[in-house]
Protein backbone atom coordinates (compact mmCIF):
# COMPACT_ATOMS: atom_id res chain seq x y z
CA UNK A 1 0.00 0.00 0.00
CA UNK A 2 1.13 3.33 -1.35
CA UNK A 3 2.09 6.01 1.70
CA UNK A 4 -1.35 8.23 -0.23
CA UNK A 5 -3.67 5.63 0.12
CA UNK A 6 -2.69 4.64 3.36
CA UNK A 7 -3.04 8.50 4.65
CA UNK A 8 -6.07 8.93 2.52
CA UNK A 9 -8.19 5.86 4.03
CA UNK A 10 -7.41 6.95 7.63
CA UNK A 11 -8.54 10.73 6.97
CA UNK A 12 -11.57 9.56 5.47
CA UNK A 13 -12.89 7.01 8.43
CA UNK A 14 -11.34 10.07 10.93
CA UNK A 15 -13.47 12.75 8.93
CA UNK A 16 -16.34 10.28 9.15
CA UNK A 17 -16.49 10.61 13.01
CA UNK A 18 -19.33 12.28 14.53
CA UNK A 19 -18.78 16.40 15.42
CA UNK A 20 -15.35 16.06 13.33
CA UNK A 21 -15.10 19.40 11.20
CA UNK A 22 -11.57 18.48 10.06
CA UNK A 23 -8.45 16.37 10.10
CA UNK A 24 -5.11 17.81 9.54
CA UNK A 25 -1.53 15.50 9.27
CA UNK A 26 1.23 17.05 11.44
CA UNK A 27 5.02 15.89 12.44
CA UNK A 28 7.69 15.58 10.29
CA UNK A 29 5.21 13.88 7.77
CA UNK A 30 3.42 17.16 7.21
CA UNK A 31 7.00 18.73 7.24
CA UNK A 32 8.70 16.47 4.73
CA UNK A 33 11.22 15.48 7.23
CA UNK A 34 10.15 12.13 8.26
CA UNK A 35 12.74 9.13 8.41
CA UNK A 36 12.20 5.37 7.56
CA UNK A 37 9.57 4.28 10.38
CA UNK A 38 8.84 7.91 11.44
CA UNK A 39 4.85 7.82 12.84
CA UNK A 40 1.73 9.29 11.24
CA UNK A 41 0.60 12.36 13.21
CA UNK A 42 -2.74 13.41 12.89
CA UNK A 43 -5.42 15.51 14.66
CA UNK A 44 -9.10 15.32 14.68
CA UNK A 45 -10.82 18.93 15.23
CA UNK A 46 -14.38 18.62 16.53
CA UNK A 47 -16.74 21.10 17.57
CA UNK A 48 -19.17 20.42 20.74
CA UNK A 49 -18.53 16.97 22.43
CA UNK A 50 -16.43 14.44 20.84
CA UNK A 51 -16.73 10.51 21.89
CA UNK A 52 -13.75 8.73 22.11
CA UNK A 53 -15.96 5.25 21.41
CA UNK A 54 -16.70 6.08 17.94
CA UNK A 55 -12.94 6.05 17.43
CA UNK A 56 -12.73 2.36 19.40
CA UNK A 57 -15.37 1.04 16.96
CA UNK A 58 -13.16 1.92 13.60
CA UNK A 59 -11.09 -1.14 15.11
CA UNK A 60 -7.81 -0.18 15.03
CA UNK A 61 -5.10 -1.11 17.37
CA UNK A 62 -3.91 0.26 20.32
CA UNK A 63 -4.92 2.25 22.84
CA UNK A 64 -7.52 5.08 22.21
CA UNK A 65 -7.43 7.62 25.42
CA UNK A 66 -10.93 9.48 26.93
CA UNK A 67 -11.32 12.86 26.85
CA UNK A 68 -8.64 14.62 28.94
CA UNK A 69 -6.86 11.67 29.26
CA UNK A 70 -3.52 13.02 28.57
CA UNK A 71 -3.93 15.26 31.89
CA UNK A 72 -6.28 17.79 30.14
CA UNK A 73 -5.45 21.00 28.59
CA UNK A 74 -5.14 21.99 25.16
CA UNK A 75 -3.55 18.75 24.99
CA UNK A 76 -6.15 16.50 25.69
CA UNK A 77 -6.25 13.18 24.57
CA UNK A 78 -5.61 11.11 21.70
CA UNK A 79 -4.82 7.51 20.37
CA UNK A 80 -1.57 5.36 19.81
CA UNK A 81 -2.44 3.08 17.05
CA UNK A 82 -1.54 0.72 14.90
CA UNK A 83 -2.59 0.59 11.40
CA UNK A 84 -1.46 -1.75 8.70
CA UNK A 85 1.66 -2.39 10.51
CA UNK A 86 2.42 1.60 10.77
CA UNK A 87 2.08 3.64 14.03
CA UNK A 88 -0.34 6.79 13.90
CA UNK A 89 -0.98 8.93 16.30
CA UNK A 90 -4.49 10.79 16.71
CA UNK A 91 -4.81 13.41 18.87
CA UNK A 92 -7.97 15.14 19.75
CA UNK A 93 -8.65 19.00 19.22
CA UNK A 94 -11.58 21.06 20.31
CA UNK A 95 -11.87 23.52 17.88
CA UNK A 96 -13.52 26.05 20.69
CA UNK A 97 -10.19 25.93 22.48
CA UNK A 98 -8.03 25.93 19.70
CA UNK A 99 -9.45 29.17 18.21
CA UNK A 100 -9.45 30.94 22.12
CA UNK A 101 -5.67 29.87 21.70
CA UNK A 102 -5.25 31.47 18.03
CA UNK A 103 -7.07 34.43 19.71
CA UNK A 104 -4.44 34.68 22.32
CA UNK A 105 -0.80 34.08 21.08
CA UNK A 106 -1.62 37.07 18.55
CA UNK A 107 -2.51 39.44 21.80
CA UNK A 108 0.63 37.31 23.09
CA UNK A 109 -0.89 35.56 25.75
CA UNK A 110 -0.38 31.69 26.13
CA UNK A 111 -0.01 29.09 29.09
CA UNK A 112 2.60 27.02 30.17
CA UNK A 113 0.80 22.93 30.97
CA UNK A 114 2.71 19.87 32.09
CA UNK A 115 2.60 16.92 29.43
CA UNK A 116 4.55 13.58 29.52
CA UNK A 117 8.11 13.94 27.24
CA UNK A 118 7.88 17.70 27.55
CA UNK A 119 10.96 18.76 29.90
CA UNK A 120 9.62 22.13 30.25
CA UNK A 121 6.35 21.46 29.79
CA UNK A 122 4.17 23.00 26.59
CA UNK A 123 2.99 26.65 25.41
CA UNK A 124 -0.71 26.41 25.05
CA UNK A 125 0.25 28.03 21.66
CA UNK A 126 1.07 24.76 20.61
CA UNK A 127 -2.10 23.65 19.25
CA UNK A 128 -1.68 26.77 16.66
CA UNK A 129 1.93 26.05 15.82
CA UNK A 130 0.64 22.41 14.56
CA UNK A 131 -2.03 24.56 12.47
CA UNK A 132 0.98 26.78 11.06
CA UNK A 133 2.91 23.51 10.72
CA UNK A 134 0.39 20.71 9.53
CA UNK A 135 -1.33 19.76 6.50
CA UNK A 136 -5.22 19.88 6.54
CA UNK A 137 -6.69 16.73 4.85
CA UNK A 138 -10.07 16.74 5.31
CA UNK A 139 -12.44 19.12 5.61
CA UNK A 140 -11.69 23.08 7.52
CA UNK A 141 -9.65 23.61 10.21
CA UNK A 142 -8.03 27.48 11.24
CA UNK A 143 -5.44 28.96 9.42
CA UNK A 144 -2.92 30.06 10.93
CA UNK A 145 0.50 31.86 9.08
CA UNK A 146 3.06 34.41 10.56
CA UNK A 147 4.06 33.92 14.38
CA UNK A 148 1.96 37.01 15.82
CA UNK A 149 4.85 39.66 16.73
CA UNK A 150 3.51 39.82 20.28
CA UNK A 151 4.08 36.53 20.85
CA UNK A 152 7.43 36.80 19.80
CA UNK A 153 8.15 39.13 22.27
CA UNK A 154 6.21 38.12 25.41
CA UNK A 155 6.95 34.27 25.06
CA UNK A 156 10.70 34.94 24.41
CA UNK A 157 10.76 36.69 27.68
CA UNK A 158 8.54 34.58 30.07
CA UNK A 159 10.32 31.40 28.58
CA UNK A 160 13.89 33.00 29.50
CA UNK A 161 13.07 34.22 32.49
CA UNK A 162 11.97 30.91 33.61
CA UNK A 163 14.75 29.45 32.60
CA UNK A 164 17.39 31.79 34.28
CA UNK A 165 15.00 31.04 37.50
CA UNK A 166 15.63 27.32 36.97
CA UNK A 167 19.31 27.62 36.98
CA UNK A 168 19.72 30.46 39.26
CA UNK A 169 17.71 27.37 42.07
CA UNK A 170 19.99 25.02 40.64
CA UNK A 171 23.24 26.57 41.16
CA UNK A 172 21.75 28.15 44.96
CA UNK A 173 20.44 24.53 46.38
CA UNK A 174 21.59 21.60 44.18
CA UNK A 175 25.43 22.38 43.25
CA UNK A 176 26.49 23.02 46.57
CA UNK A 177 25.18 20.24 48.13
CA UNK A 178 26.24 17.97 45.58
CA UNK A 179 22.83 17.17 43.87
CA UNK A 180 24.45 15.59 40.53
CA UNK A 181 20.80 14.39 39.20
CA UNK A 182 19.08 17.84 39.98
CA UNK A 183 21.62 19.60 38.89
CA UNK A 184 21.42 17.90 35.71
CA UNK A 185 18.16 17.70 35.58
CA UNK A 186 17.73 21.61 36.14
CA UNK A 187 19.97 22.45 33.19
CA UNK A 188 17.90 19.91 30.93
CA UNK A 189 14.43 21.82 31.78
CA UNK A 190 16.27 25.19 31.55
CA UNK A 191 18.21 24.47 28.29
CA UNK A 192 14.43 23.35 26.94
CA UNK A 193 13.17 26.89 28.29
CA UNK A 194 16.02 28.90 26.63
CA UNK A 195 15.42 26.97 23.50
CA UNK A 196 11.45 28.48 23.27
CA UNK A 197 12.81 31.36 23.90
CA UNK A 198 15.31 31.23 21.16
CA UNK A 199 12.74 30.28 18.94
CA UNK A 200 9.69 32.25 20.00
CA UNK A 201 12.51 35.13 19.80
CA UNK A 202 12.79 33.74 15.90
CA UNK A 203 9.38 33.56 15.24
CA UNK A 204 9.46 30.00 14.72
CA UNK A 205 7.10 27.76 15.44
CA UNK A 206 7.75 24.25 17.27
CA UNK A 207 5.40 21.03 19.01
CA UNK A 208 7.18 19.16 20.41
CA UNK A 209 11.20 18.27 22.22
CA UNK A 210 12.56 15.81 19.95
CA UNK A 211 14.91 18.20 18.15
CA UNK A 212 13.99 21.43 20.17
CA UNK A 213 17.60 22.19 20.99
CA UNK A 214 18.86 21.45 17.88
CA UNK A 215 16.01 23.87 16.20
CA UNK A 216 17.26 25.90 18.34
CA UNK A 217 21.06 25.55 17.99
CA UNK A 218 21.43 24.87 21.67
CA UNK A 219 22.91 20.99 21.12
CA UNK A 220 25.93 22.24 22.47
CA UNK A 221 24.82 22.00 26.12
CA UNK A 222 24.97 17.98 25.43
CA UNK A 223 28.55 18.80 25.89
CA UNK A 224 27.93 20.83 28.77
CA UNK A 225 26.09 18.34 30.66
CA UNK A 226 28.69 15.39 29.55
CA UNK A 227 31.28 16.81 31.41
CA UNK A 228 29.45 17.42 34.71
CA UNK A 229 30.76 15.88 37.62
CA UNK A 230 30.44 15.92 41.54
CA UNK A 231 33.22 18.89 41.82
CA UNK A 232 32.45 20.98 39.19
CA UNK A 233 28.76 20.99 39.30
CA UNK A 234 28.47 24.84 40.15
CA UNK A 235 30.90 25.67 37.13
CA UNK A 236 28.63 23.51 35.25
CA UNK A 237 25.49 25.44 35.83
CA UNK A 238 27.31 28.57 35.19
CA UNK A 239 28.48 27.28 31.65
CA UNK A 240 24.95 25.85 30.44
CA UNK A 241 23.77 29.15 31.66
CA UNK A 242 26.38 31.40 29.38
CA UNK A 243 25.87 28.93 26.36
CA UNK A 244 22.27 29.65 26.43
CA UNK A 245 22.51 33.24 27.62
CA UNK A 246 24.68 33.95 24.18
CA UNK A 247 22.82 32.17 22.24
CA UNK A 248 19.52 33.90 23.18
CA UNK A 249 20.72 37.14 22.97
CA UNK A 250 21.42 36.75 19.07
CA UNK A 251 18.06 36.01 18.51
CA UNK A 252 16.67 38.51 20.28
CA UNK A 253 18.56 41.30 19.44
CA UNK A 254 16.77 42.51 16.19
CA UNK A 255 13.27 42.60 18.79
CA UNK A 256 14.63 46.04 20.92
CA UNK A 257 14.05 47.99 17.80
CA UNK A 258 11.14 46.25 16.18
CA UNK A 259 10.60 42.68 14.54
CA UNK A 260 11.68 42.30 10.93
CA UNK A 261 13.41 39.22 10.25
CA UNK A 262 12.16 35.75 10.17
Amino acid sequence: MTDDTFLNGIADALAALPTVEGVALGGSRAQGTAAEGSDWDLAVYYRGAFDPEHLRAVGWEGEVSAVGGWGGGVFNGGAWLTIGGRRVDVHYRDLDVVEAEIARARRGEFDVEPLMFHLAGIPTYLVVAELALGRTLRGEVPAVDEFPDALRRSASARWSQMAELTLAYAAANHAPRGMVTQCVGSIAVAACQFAHAVLAAEGTWTTNDKRLLHAARLQEIDGVIAAADHGTLADVVAQAGTLARARLQSATAHIADGIDVA
